[in-house]
C-alpha cells in the first residue's frame, strides 16, 4: 500500500500533461521507444509517467516491485534536456529499466528481499548500474525476487519470488493465489519462476529489467513470464555491487520481451572493458561497440548444428510440453538447422552413478549440513560464506551487518516480524563452513562440478557431435550450463497446462495456461552466436502472447 501511495504521488499532476493520443508503452520494444523519442512523439518524462501509471494501476495485483525511484521523473527531465541539446549518452537514453533488488543503486534501497536490509541504501553503485546510467537508462524501480536469490531456506525451499521484505509476487498470466490446502500460504497459483522476477517486464511496468542467476534464476522466471533473456557467460558482466551467492556461478543478465531488447541490454551491461573490481570480466571480449544486434539475422539457423538432449530433459516433460518442444524442433529443421537428435549429455546418461550429474546436487537445507554432506557439492554453501562476507565488507563502516553470522542472529531475533517464515537452513549450513579447513573439500567439489557438466558434459557432447548449440525445453538445462558458467538464451514459444503433479486444484478451479520457452545453450563466450539462433527462431515463430489481464 505504501508503494502504491508513493507511485500515485509521483504521477499526480503529470498525467494531464500527456498528449491527447500518447505513445503507448505497453509492449513497446526498445527500438520502438528509441524511435518515438527520436521523432519527438514522446518524451522520457512521458514514458516514465506512463510506466508509473501502469505500476499504480496493477501493482496491487502483481506485487512486482520492492521500490520505485522517487527521482525517476527528475532524471527523465535531465535526459530530455540533453536530447534537445543533441547529446545522447548511449543506446538506452531516456528509457526506463528496472533492477533486481540485489543490485546496488544509490537511488533506492538494495535489500535482496531481506527484511534485515529493509531501507538500506548502499554506499556505492554496482558496475552494471553505472553502465546503465552511462548509456542513458532511467533506473525506475527495483523488482521483487526470491529472498537473497533463493539461498535462505532449503528442504523445503522458500517458494519462488517470496521475500520477507515484500511477500509474494504474482504471475501476470494468472495472478491468483494457489487455492490448494497444502500450499495455501499466499503463493501464486502459476509459478513465477525465481529468484529474479520477470513480472513487471511481462506487464510493461518498464522496458526491460536486469536479473541475476546462479543456477536458473534468470532463465526460470523468463520461461514462466514469457520473456526473452540472456544468462551470460560468468565474467561477461561485472558482479561488483551485487549481493552474491557464489562467484563461481553468479552473473547478471538482461530480461526483456524480445531478443532484440535483450541483445541491446546485454551490450550495455557488459561495458567496453573489463571491470577492475571483478577479475572474471577478462574472460570474454565484448563485440565491436558493445553491439550484439549485428548477430541478429533471420537466417542465422541455416546450417547450424543444434543438439537435442532427450534423456532426462525431454523424457520428464508432460505430454503437452513434449508437443511444444517437438514443434520447436520442427521449426529448427524448417529454418535450415542441422538437428542432431538425440544428442544426450554423456554425464547425464552414464551408468557410473559416481559420475552421473543427476546424482550430484548442491548441498541444501538441513540434509546438506556438516556430517550429512558426503554426497553433495559444498560449492554453494562454501561460496556463500566466502562471498557474502566479502560483500558485507565492501559496504564499509555503515554496513548493517559485519558477517553472515550477524544476519542469521538478526533473523532469529526478529522471527515475529516475519524473517523466518520459511527457515534459514541454507544460511545455517553456509555459516558452519570453515573457509580454511573446508577449502580442499570445496576445491574438490568444484572440480567435480566442472568435470560432470563441462568436461564430461556440454564440452564432450558439443565436441563429439560438432554442435553449435544445444536446445533445452524451458529452463530445464540451466543447472548443467550454470556450473561451468556457460551462456544460455531463452525465447518465448508456447503455452502448456498448469497441471500440478501433486495435490490437484479444487474442483471447478480453472487454472490458466503456463508459458513455456526454448533455451539455446553453448560454450563460454558464445552469446553472439546464441542470440543469432534465438532471434532467427523468434522471428520464424513470434509466439509471445502479452498477458491479457494487463493491457
Amino acid at each position: 500500500m505504501r508503494l502504491l501511495i508513493a507511485v500515485t504521488a509521483l504521477v499526480a499532476g503529470h498525467v494531464a500533461a500527456q498528449p491527447k493520443k500518447p505513445f503507448r508503452v505497453a509492449e513497446a520494444t526498445i527500438p520502438e521507444l528509441r524511435d518515438a523519442l527520436k521523432r519527438r512523439k514522446v518524451t522520457s518524462r512521458e514514458l516514465v509517467t506512463q510506466y508509473l501509471v501502469r505500476i499504480a494501476m496493477y501493482e496491487d495485483r502483481l506485487n512486482a516491485t520492492l521500490a520505485v525511484n522517487a527521482k525517476a521523473l527528475e532524471v527523465a527531465d535531465q535526459l530530455d534536456r540533453e536530447r534537445r541539446q543533441g547529446k545522447l549518452r548511449g543506446p538506452l537514453h531516456g528509457i526506463p529499466i528496472a533492477l533486481k533488488d540485489n543490485i546496488h543503486t544509490t537511488d533506492m534501497p538494495t535489500t535482496g528481499g531481506a527484511l534485515a536490509f529493509e531501507g538500506y541504501v548502499p554506499p556505492h553503485e554496482a558496475t552494471i548500474t553505472k553502465n546503465l546510467k552511462a548509456a542513458g537508462a532511467i533506473i525506475i524501480a527495483k523488482t521483487g525476487m526470491t529472498e537473497l536469490a533463493n539461498w535462505v531456506s532449503g528442504g523445503p525451499p522458500m517458494p519462488n519470488n517470496y521475500n520477507s521484505a515484500g511477500g509474494f509476487g504474482y504471475n501476470p498470466y494468472d495472478p491468483r493465489k494457489d487455492p490448494r490446502a497444502k500450499t495455501f500460504d499466499g503463493r501464486p497459483v502459476l509459478n513465477t519462476g525465481g529468484s529474479s522476477s520477470g513480472i513487471g517486464t511481462a506487464a510493461s511496468f518498464w522496458a526491460a529489467n536486469v536479473g541475476t542467476e546462479t543456477s536458473g534464476s534468470i532463465l526460470s522466471p523468463a520461461n514462466q513470464n514469457m520473456l526473452a533473456a540472456v544468462k551470460p557467460t560468468v565474467g561477461r558482466v561485472s558482479r561488483y555491487g551485487v549481493i552474491p551467492i557464489t562467484a563461481d556461478q553468479d552473473t547478471a543478465g538482461p530480461m526483456a520481451r524480445t531478443i532484440t531488447d535483450a541483445a541491446i541490454l546485454l551490450g550495455v551491461l557488459e561495458g567496453a572493458k573489463p571491470d577492475p573490481e571483478d577479475a572474471a570480466t577478462t574472460r570474454c571480449a565484448p563485440p565491436a561497440k558493445n553491439d550484439y544486434t549485428p548477430f541478429l539475422q533471420a537466417g542465422a539457423l541455416k546450417g547450424a548444428r543444434i543438439g537435442i538432449p532427450r534423456v532426462f530433459f525431454y523424457s520428464r516433460l508432460e505430454p503437452d510440453q513434449k508437443k511444444v518442444f517437438d514443434d520447436a524442433v520442427e521449426v529448427l529443421k524448417k529454418q535450415g538447422a542441422i538437428v542432431i537428435d538425440p544428442a544426450d549429455i554423456p554425464s547425464i546418461v552414464t551408468e557410473d552413478q559416481s559420475q552421473n550429474a543427476l546424482r550430484w546436487n548442491a548441498c541444501s537445507g538441513e540434509n546438506g549440513a556438516r556430517g550429512k554432506d558426503e554426497n553433495c557439492s559444498i560449492v554453494f554453501k562454501y561460496g556463500m560464506k566466502r562471498d557474502f562476507n566479502k560483500w558485507l565488507a565492501s559496504l564499509g563502516p555503515g554496513a548493517p551487518f559485519k558477517s553472515l553470522t550477524e544476519l542469521r542472529e538478526f533473523n532469529l531475533a526478529n522471527k515475529l516480524a516475519g524473517t523466518l517464515r520459511y527457515s534459514q537452513s541454507n544460511l545455517d549450513i553456509s555459516d558452519e563452513i570453515d573457509l580454511e579447513r573446508d577449502k580442499a573439500r570445496y576445491e574438490a567439489d568444484r572440480a567435480k562440478d566442472l568435470l560432470q557438466t563441462a568436461t564430461n558434459g556440454i564440452d564432450a557432447l558439443m565436441s563429439r557431435e560438432k554442435l553449435d548449440a544445444i536446445l533445452f525445453p524451458g529452463a530445464n538445462g540451466s543447472f548443467v550450463s550454470a556450473k561451468p558458467g556457460y551462456p544460455t538464451v531463452i525465447v518465448p514459444f508456447g503455452m502448456v497446462a498448469n497441471a500440478p503433479r501433486g495435490e490437484q486444484f479444487p474442483a471447478g478451479f480453472q487454472a490458466a495456461p503456463a508459458p513455456m520457452g526454448m533455451s539455446f545453450s553453448g560454450l563460454a563466450c558464445s552469446e553472439g552466436k546464441l542470440l543469432g539462433y534465438a532471434y532467427a527462431f523468434e522471428q520464424a515463430t513470434k509466439r509471445r502472447i502479452p498477458p491479457a489481464l494487463f493491457p
